[in-house]
C-alpha cells in the first residue's frame, strides 16, 4: 500500500498479467483518510499504451474510489519482462460538494500555490505460470514527463470494451435459451403424461363398451330360449298350473292358453 497525508493506494505497484495481443487489467482502490473531499489525477509516462478509467474524480471524506487501469494488447515482449512505464497519482484538498465535473486542471498546479500531494506507482509485469520480476527502479529518472490516460488509444479501449459487453450480453442470452428448453422439457414431459392417461381411459372405455354388448347378446339368448320353452310347452299341450295374471307382450307369452274350466274337466278325466 502507498499511504500519503490525504489519499492512500492499494496495491503500490500495478501488476499486469503480460500477454501478448491480449488486453489487460487491473485495479486500484483509492482510500480518503481525512474528512475533506479530496480530487484526485492520474498521469502515465506512457499515455498511448495505458487507459485509466476514472483518471479524475472526487473521493468523499473517509470514504473509497476504485480506479481501472488498462493496458492495450501488446505485440511483443519487452527484454527481461522489465517495464519501464510509471503513474502518478495527485491529489488535493476541495471544497465540500464538489464533483468532477468541477475539476480543473489548475487545481493540481503547484506553480499556482495549491497543496498537490503526489504518489508515485511503478508497473510491474508478471510471466505466466511464473513469478514477475518487479523493476529495480525505485522512481522516475530525471526528464520523465507524465501524462495522464485519459485520451490514450481511445479506438482500442473502445473496441475491447465492446468486446467485453458483447461477451456479456452472450451469457445472458445463454441462460435466457437453457431457461427456455428446460420449460419446454418440462412441457413435453407433461404433455406425454396427459397422452398417455387419455390412451389408457380410451382402451379402458372401448373394453367397458364390448363387455356391455356381450353381457346385452347373453340376455337376448337367455329370453329367446325361454321363449322357444314356452312355445314348446304350448304347442305340446304342457300348461302352466299357475295363473298368469299379466302374461306380458306376445311374443314373449303366447296368448292362447287353456282356458280354466277345460283344464279342470281334463284334470278330472286324467284322474
Amino acid at each position: 500500500m502507498s499511504t500519503g497525508e490525504l489519499l492512500s493506494s492499494e496495491p503500490s505497484e500495478l501488476k499486469f498479467p503480460f500477454e501478448l495481443k491480449k488486453q489487460i487489467s487491473c485495479s486500484l482502490q483509492l482510500s480518503n483518510k481525512t474528512d475533506n473531499y479530496v480530487a484526485f489525477k492520474v498521469k502515465t509516462t506512457n499515455p498511448k499504451k495505458y487507459c485509466v478509467r476514472p483518471n479524475t474524480g472526487v473521493v468523499l471524506p473517509r470514504s473509497t474510489c476504485d480506479v481501472i487501469v488498462t493496458m492495450q494488447a501488446q505485440k511483443e515482449a519487452p527484454p527481461d519482462m522489465q517495464c519501464r512505464d510509471k503513474f502518478l497519482l495527485q491529489s488535493v484538498k476541495v471544497n465540500d460538494g464538489l464533483t468532477a465535473n468541477d475539476i480543473t486542471a489548475e487545481m493540481f498546479n503547484k506553480e499556482a500555490g495549491n497543496v498537490v500531494e503526489e504518489c508515485k506507482l511503478k508497473v510491474v509485469y508478471i510471466s505466466p505460470p511464473s513469478t514477475a520480476q518487479e523493476g529495480s527502479e525505485e522512481g522516475p529518472s530525471p526528464g520523465v514527463s507524465f501524462s495522464d490516460g485519459k485520451h490514450a488509444n481511445a479506438a482500442e479501449f473502445a473496441s475491447g470494451a465492446r468486446a467485453f459487453t458483447e461477451g456479456l450480453e452472450a451469457q445472458e442470452i445463454s441462460s435466457e435459451e437453457k431457461a427456455l428448453m428446460t420449460k419446454l422439457t418440462e412441457e413435453k414431459n407433461k404433455a406425454i403424461q396427459q397422452s398417455n392417461k387419455l390412451r389408457h381411459e380410451l382402451i379402458s372405455n372401448v373394453l367397458g363398451s364390448v363387455q356391455a354388448r356381450r353381457q346385452q347378446k347373453r340376455w337376448w339368448c337367455v329370453i329367446h330360449v325361454c321363449h322357444v320353452d314356452r312355445l314348446a310347452r304350448h304347442n305340446y299341450g304342457i300348461y302352466h298350473e299357475e295363473v298368469v295374471s299379466d302374461p306380458g307382450p306376445s311374443e314373449y307369452f303366447p296368448s292362447s292358453y287353456l282356458p280354466l274350466d277345460k283344464y279342470d274337466e281334463g284334470k278330472e278325466k286324467r284322474n
